[in-house]
């Protein structure tokens, strides 16, 4: 007996140790929606009925804005991770990164999808060989600077055209920012992309295995800063931005930090911006440029597509280009 405990010791000891694993997006997911189901009658009874439904309308609210974005960036990814060559973006874009930066930037405007469309786009470029900058750059101008957000700016201000020129400026300059602080200062580590299998039955197969996988992964981080956005909304009083709309600074700094929060939609925040009429036209410009470049759902989405050592860094490098390049442009055209 002694010597069968002694062997199974010993392949005890030669078993390789297991790695725990973490949960995945679509395990969060499915606990929160356990969760949810389950305690919904306490969460009503504490927070009030009036609250529930106004998280609810809120978490809705955002994820009927961003899905529909949200599917057609992973339907282009995909398209673009199986049909196109990897040659072909050497061939548009300039072979200097820095020169390359400003063209994608330009190449932003071509694509009308909002910041949920852009993020798993810009993973399919950096995957294809695209350089790391210049894609960076297509993800922030893109959502920023495209026709529908500039045309639905020129109706949310009606009579105010500087507001779209001065959206267009600052947001196209701290796109290119970001892109050349990349060259300098980025490294290829930070970039943790999830990798695609190689498909024996075609570019098809390789197609829509890629927009499962693209999906599923992104979603379940969308539905996590949906929540997140939605509970921040539900909580914060609109009272508490009175006082400080009065303040030149701190009034741009807060509809800034309020972008953050609220995740909205680029196509539908310069609305919301012209609404906010006790706060400046800087503080408002503040509110359209940093919302496309950086909310609680696009760090759960960076997290998702480029790791979360990634996200970590660029969320606060991206915060302060878009709300120099906000408070610079509204000091001059504003």
């Amino acid at each position: 007996m002694s010597q069968d405990v002694a062997e199974h010791s010993d392949t005890a000891e030669r078993a390789p140790a297991r790695r725990r694993r973490g949960l995945t997006s679509i395990e969060v997911l499915a606990l929160l929606l356990v969760f949810g189901l389950t305690a919904r009658p306490g969460l009503v009874e504490l927070f009030g009925e009036a609250a529930a439904q106004a998280w609810m309308a809120r978490f809705v609210a955002v994820m009927v804005q961003a899905v529909p974005f949200l599917t057609l960036g992973v339907v282009l990814s995909s398209a673009i991770a199986a049909f196109v060559p990897a040659g072909f973006f050497h061939r548009v874009l300039p072979g200097r990164p820095a020169l390359a930066v400003p063209v994608a930037g330009a190449c932003g405007a071509v694509l009308p999808g909002c910041e949920c469309a852009s993020v798993p786009v810009a993973g399919a470029l950096v995957r294809r060989g695209v350089a790391p900058a210049a894609a960076l750059t297509f993800m922030l101008a893109s959502p920023a600077i495209n026709p529908i957000v500039l045309v639905s700016t020129f109706v949310a201000f009606p009579g105010q055209p500087e507001m779209v020129w001065a959206r267009l400026t600052a947001s196209l300059g701290a796109a290119v920012a970001i892109g050349w602080l990349w060259i300098r200062l980025g490294r290829t580590e930070w970039l943790r992309l999830p990798a695609h299998r190689h498909h024996d039955g075609g570019r098809w197969a390789a197609f829509w295995s890629a927009i499962r996988h693209d999906f599923f992964h992104a979603g379940g981080y969308l539905v996590i800063g949906a929540a997140i956005a939605a509970t921040l909304n539900t909580l914060i009083p609109e009272a508490w931005l009175a006082p400080l709309a009065e303040h030149p600074v701190l009034g741009v700094l807060a509809l800034a930090a309020l972008a953050v929060l609220v995740s909205m939609c680029s196509e539908a925040d310069a609305f919301v911006a012209a609404s906010l009429t006790q706060f400046s036209p800087t503080a408002k410009l503040a509110f359209m440029v940093v919302g496309p470049f950086v909310d609680v759902k696009l760090a759960a989405m960076h997290a998702a597509t480029f790791g979360r050592g990634f996200a970590v860094r660029f969320a606060p490098a991206v915060f302060a280009a878009a709300l120099g390049a906000a408070a610079l442009t509204g000091a001059v055209l504003l």
